[in-house]
């Protein structure tokens, strides 16, 4: 059978409608990667075109990290945060330092920090007379810059890897007009001990450009909001990557107000640092199952938590500190082990969100089909968007007949239109669709794409 599938992708094929959707847009065929493979039976390619070509994914590039992961860690895989103290526990105070260590929990949200923070104080303790000491050592440490990708580091997605990432390091600020009081009230979450933040007058005109007009200055001390809201826009809500605050000043922030909430007193420092040979175990958080967080990855395209994963591997699979480059070799030997050609599959980061990041279409398409086949297969169609349901294909061809038989992610980015996916045709037959456009033009392929879905489902 792989000779015949060999066979078919010597020549090049695709359908006439996509074709003539691509010149309409001003799209050469040159551009754009095409690869669509039947995902059982005869494993016929049912459309080929520049398929070993690599090219720029986009966030496609999620579906090599979530399913890597599947296999590798398995799907009952859980991350593992623990908290340690080093020191002697009298009544209820700890005589010493309570050290938290992270193993790369993508979902460390708000209210599972709580919990845990719960979990310690059920443990007896109430008042630290040590510092907060933060082990960070499952991630190696490597200098990040949060403007390199589109130098605009107050984007949430640009938010770096974190072996102890707390609720995605974001900081969220509704803005709620007063008229009667001619001033903005600002609702900061998560709340935050010894973080002034300083609101925006309230002013007239349009909504045009409302965050510009806000003239934020964000750093570890405070927000200050020094220019206007205007009336017009009503509520607002802005998240915000605090890029100039650490990860270490930002978990100490919420978590000296959290304790505080929970009844706990604590007037020590926040440090890195690692567990040390004499701490004992006081309890750990375990994370929602890797299912869940992939369904978060994959329907709504979340580029910090794709980022932990990719990381994870690596610590998991090579016992070592995790950086970028490992978690890629762990996946390129992952495909490898599987028999598919991934010569130029290049791995910046795990997320799409890269300049640099290549796949094939059909190293793509090949990983699918073979996904496909996999015990893990049900989890990982199912972290995908439905065809004109949800996530990032909801609203995409609604009124067609593939609409609800196709599980389908996205990638964007400027000069580049991706989907990957699966299609069950009208036949009854599976196919793993992959179309990859790179050029200036690319945002007008967004038609050519949705019809290729389409012929796919009436064809297949």
């Amino acid at each position: 059978m792989l000779a015949s599938v060999q066979a078919q992708e010597s020549s090049s094929f695709v359908p006439a409608p996509f074709s003539k959707a691509l010149q309409l847009a001003g799209i050469p065929a040159q551009s754009v990667g095409v690869y669509v493979q039947e995902v059982d039976g005869t494993g016929k390619v049912l459309a080929s075109s520049n398929a070993a070509v690599p090219f720029n994914p986009a966030s496609t590039m999620k579906l090599v990290t979530t399913d890597a992961a599947l296999e590798l860690l398995g799907p009952a895989y859980r991350w593992k945060t623990q908290a340690y103290a080093d020191g002697n526990q009298v009544g209820n105070v700890l005589q010493g330092d309570l050290i938290f260590k992270g193993n790369g929990d993508p979902k460390l949200v708000l209210e599972n920090f709580w919990l845990f923070l719960r979990q310690i104080r059920a443990k007896g303790i109430r008042d630290i007379r040590g510092n907060i000491v933060l082990d960070r050592s499952s991630f190696d440490e490597t200098a990040y810059d949060p403007s390199e990708f589109d130098g605009d580091p107050m984007r949430p997605y640009n938010v770096g890897p974190d072996a102890l990432l707390l609720n995605y390091k974001a900081l969220t600020f509704q803005f709620v007009p007063d008229p009667d009081k001619r001033q903005v009230n600002v609702v900061l979450d998560p709340p935050m001990s010894g973080y002034p933040v300083k609101a925006p007058r309230l002013g007239q005109g349009s909504c045009d450009d409302w965050q510009g007009k806000l003239q934020a200055a964000i750093d570890a001390d405070g927000a200050s909001f020094n220019g206007v809201l205007p009336a017009s826009c009503g509520e607002k809500t802005w998240y915000v990557n605090p890029y100039k605050m650490s990860s270490t000043q930002y978990f100490g922030a919420v978590f000296r107000q959290m304790w505080a909430d929970l009844g706990g007193t604590f007037s020590g420092s926040i440090k890195n640092g690692s567990v040390t040979p004499g701490a004992r175990l006081i309890t750990e958080w375990s994370s929602v199952t890797l299912p869940e967080v992939i369904r978060d990855i994959n329907k709504y395209s979340n580029n910090v938590m794709a980022r932990q994963v990719l990381l994870t591997i690596a610590a998991d699979i090579l016992k070592l500190p995790a950086t970028p480059d490992r978690g890629a070799r762990a996946v390129q030997s992952w495909l490898a082990n599987k028999g598919i050609d991934a010569s130029g599959l290049v791995i910046e980061n795990g997320s799409g969100l890269s300049r640099n990041e290549k796949i094939s279409a059909k190293t793509m398409g090949r990983m699918m089909a073979a996904a496909f086949q996999s015990p893990v297969m049900p989890e990982f169609v199912s972290s995908m968007p439905l065809v004109g349901y949800d996530g990032t294909m909801r609203k995409r061809l609604k009124d067609q007949t593939v609409a609800g038989q196709a599980h389908v992610k996205t990638g964007t980015l400027n000069d580049v239109r991706a989907i990957a996916g699966y299609v069950l045709a009208a036949s009854g037959k599976y196919y793993a669709v992959v179309c990859l456009i790179n050029h200036p033009n690319a945002a007008r392929g967004q038609a050519a794409q949705d019809g290729l879905l389409q012929w796919v489902y009436e064809n297949g």
